[in-house]
């Protein structure tokens, strides 16, 4: 890991370089970082909060096409600390999209961050994590934005809109190779059939032998296979009618899961090493494939004085994850978990387009999701040994314990109806500088797991003093329903002041909602302590209490502010933030060797901090932007029944996040060979607290990026680094079987791209 003083110095060494060039003149504002977008052309975009959103009461950070591609923005996980306060750690595989806002955050099930493409929400965390292919622009709204995109965005809400055909037409090309041969491909068409209707077409592909060696396998174990397609139709008419649909198809296959034993050094029975620390060593395979389809249909009508708009989508999931679930040279026990998805859903937005002192938008949205799982566990030798024997034999004075059998499958399998519905309204009130903002939401969901658990384990128990050996058989065989109903009141208010253009204060409040669920993962444990219970030891699990988890619930207060100086050469944002969250939802790990992981409820959190963003432009040529986070996130109640964490940090939230990036763009004279830009970026993060006992942390990091373009008006070629200083830092720590894991972060990569756009807009 880099040494926290050196990370800091480097940091504030790069911040007093860019210092001095910001109060200078800029002679050209609309350069400013490309991330300032003031008209909707003709795309169906914004339909909730509108455009501009430096004139509401929101923490707002916006990236433009070009800020996309100079950062090269490919997923989700690379707008981590471009956003202050987000943080979305890159681990695992592409399933494990873990984000974390403000200190809320949770490993697994419900996101604290909603995700919609094109207006239309992804239902399934799962599938966060695909390819950013021909994006116009991101918004990340931070704070809850519960009362109109309602659950699960108490962090806040990442909108993401693809290019117009309407707006843009011709032909991109795109290709990249860089390290761990790493290969991505992209193409796309965009083409106005006539007069208000356009048509575009986009397929991709990307592939990597991967970053980290299975010192067992000895071969490269995050390995990926990615590729996908999206068709986008847009229509409109001279009178307010606009359609758009859009079709997207992706399809990947990966191992993932660069695991690293994290304790002292394990020996074999005969005293051989199995495993150090810091290496990558497990014997059974590890995968992650998905398939996903999503088509989402949007259909809106301007009129005089309001607009409706009605947004339909239906989103497919099929996905397949195989662990070697202890991450050891030894057969413990694997997990497939198995998982087919289908949703629904439907948003009715209406609001007025009038000019006057008062503004309204009402809505109503409802979704059905329904979900097939399949996740068996299969306990192999040793598994059955130190798990299973050695606590029967342990506990058994009488009788000597043998299995029959090489194997013992606990097999779980669940159905997961899910349906929910809300109403909502927003009312907007001008007067002179003032700004009042008022809104609620009422949210309905009933979810239900229906569950199907068995096994069959076949053993023989011998009596220590006569001999007498008695062969016997278990059958479990068990189901049941699980329902949980949550009905949540979402209210929001703010009231903002204008100094003029550019310049403002807000004072805000609103209600984060995180729905509840199910713990599908603790059947294995479920079964597995029935199971042991039969054979005359240990204890069963209440299922109801491990099972099920409640829903999340916060209030954020938040003060901020939108800045402009120096004629526009200089914006920014700020906001303080204090956020009180009862029944915070974190992921543990049951006490002593289980095989499964739960989400459990804190009794009460509280985060507060503040963030700060700067974009300048001091010269034509120079662009800057500064992002900087600090969060203080606590447990103000949670015992666990064997220790009291009130006052420690909470688990996985980074204390500071920021990013500084700076592009230097040198005109070359040549007209065919465009402009030379040098970038360069520093991103950090830190302290990262990995557990609630506050007994282990990743300190505070950054990482040099940097970067040399050729940038024309009809391509771009770039030469790129990442993390070119070799910083060694930890993403992700767990526990399994009483075991610690660590994933390090990705080191030192390097990479070409060429990027070939043939427009033909008149």
């Amino acid at each position: 890991m880099m040494n926290l003083h050196r990370s800091r110095h480097l940091l504030v060494a790069l911040l007093a370089a860019a210092a001095p060039l910001l109060p200078a003149r800029a002679d050209d504002e609309g350069r400013l970082m490309d991330t300032l977008v003031v008209a909707d052309r003709v795309q169906v975009t914004a339909i909730k909060q509108g455009l501009s959103l430096r004139t509401q009461p929101v923490a707002a950070t916006v990236l433009g096409q070009t800020t996309i591609e100079r950062c090269r923005t490919n997923a989700l996980k690379d707008l981590s600390e471009l956003a202050p306060n987000l943080f979305i750690p890159d681990y695992g595989s592409r399933m494990t999209s873990s984000i974390y806002v403000r200190g809320m955050g949770a490993r697994i099930d419900q996101p604290v961050l909603g995700m919609n493409v094109d207006n239309v929400p992804l239902m399934n965390k799962n599938a966060y994590d695909f390819e950013l292919a021909d994006v116009e622009r991101i918004e990340v709204l931070r704070g809850p934005q519960s009362t109109l995109y309602g659950r699960n965005t108490m962090g806040g809400v990442v909108n993401v809109y693809t290019l117009s055909p309407l707006t843009w037409q011709g032909t991109r090309i795109g290709a990249e190779y860089g390290s761990g041969q790493t290969m991505r491909l992209r193409a796309s068409t965009y083409h106005r059939l006539k007069e208000g209707m356009g048509l575009a077409a986009a397929a991709w592909y990307t592939q990597s032998d991967g970053l980290f060696t299975n010192r067992t396998t000895g071969e490269r174990c995050d390995w990926e296979r990615l590729g996908g397609a999206r068709l986008k139709f847009q229509w409109r008419n001279t009178r307010g009618l606009r359609i758009e649909n859009t079709a997207s198809f992706t399809s990947l296959a990966q191992g993932g899961y660069p695991y690293a034993y994290a304790g002292e050094e394990l020996r074999g029975e005969d005293g051989t090493v199995l495993v150090r620390p810091g290496e990558i060593a497990y014997n059974d395979p590890c995968s992650y494939d998905r398939t996903a389809f999503t088509e989402g249909f949007t259909l809106r009508y301007d009129a005089e004085r309001f607009s409706i708009a009605s947004i339909t989508s239906y989103q497919y999931t099929d996905d397949d994850m195989i662990l070697d679930q202890d991450f050891l040279p030894l057969s413990y026990f694997t997990l497939r978990q198995s998982l087919r998805e289908h949703a629904l859903t439907e948003d009715l937005v209406i609001r007025s387009r009038t000019e006057g002192a008062y503004r309204w938008l009402v809505g109503a949205f409802g979704f059905y999701k329904h979900g097939r799982m399949d996740a068996p566990v299969l306990f192999k030798q040793d598994g059955i040994e130190r798990l299973i024997l050695a606590n029967a034999n342990a506990h058994d004075p009488d009788y000597l314990y043998t299995w029959l059998d090489d194997t013992l499958p606990l097999d779980s399998r669940f159905r997961m109806p899910d349906v929910g519905a809300a109403i909502y309204h927003e009312s907007e009130y001008h007067t002179g500088r003032w700004t009042f903002t008022a809104g609620v939401r009422v949210d309905y969901e009933h979810a239900r797991l229906h569950y199907e658990n068995e096994t069959v384990a076949r053993y023989t128990k011998t009596h220590r003093t006569d001999g007498t050996l008695y062969p016997l058989e278990l059958r479990l065989d068990e189901g049941g329903t699980l329902r949980q109903t949550f009905v949540e009141v979402l209210p929001k208010a703010s009231v903002r002041y204008a100094f003029d253009t550019g310049n403002d204060l807000y004072v805000s409040v609103a209600k984060g909602y995180k729905a509840g669920g199910f713990n599908t993962q603790m059947f294995s444990d479920v079964l597995q302590q029935k199971l042991m219970k039969r054979m005359g030891f240990g204890a069963e699990y209440d299922i109801d209490r491990v099972v099920s988890y409640k829903p999340e619930k916060s209030w954020n207060y938040e003060l901020g502010g939108h800045f402009t100086a120096a004629n526009g050469a200089l914006r920014g944002d700020f906001a303080l933030f204090w956020i009180d969250c009862r029944d915070q939802q974190l992921t543990v790990f049951p006490e002593g060797t289980t095989t499964g992981r739960m989400m459990t409820n804190a009794g009460r959190t509280r985060s507060l901090g503040g963030e700060l963003t700067m974009q300048a432009s001091p010269w034509q040529h120079l662009d800057l932007a500064l992002s900087y986070g600090y969060t203080h996130a606590t447990f103000r109640r949670y015992d666990n029944g064997r220790q009291d964490f009130r006052g420690n940090r909470l688990p996985y939230a980074p204390e500071h996040t920021g990013s500084l990036r700076a592009a230097w763009t040198l005109p070359t004279g040549v007209a065919w060979l465009g402009d030379l830009v040098f970038g360069a970026d520093v991103r950090a993060a830190g302290r990262i607290w990995w557990n609630e006992e506050n007994s282990l942390v990743q300190p505070f990091y950054a990482l040099l990026n940097a970067s040399i373009r050729l940038e024309h008006e009809h391509y771009s070629l770039e030469l790129w680094g990442r993390n070119l200083t070799g910083t060694h830092y930890d993403t992700f720590y767990f526990v399994s079987i009483g075991n610690a894991f660590l994933q390090a972060g990705r080191p030192r990569t390097f990479g070409i791209t060429l990027n070939i756009h043939i427009s033909n807009n008149q």
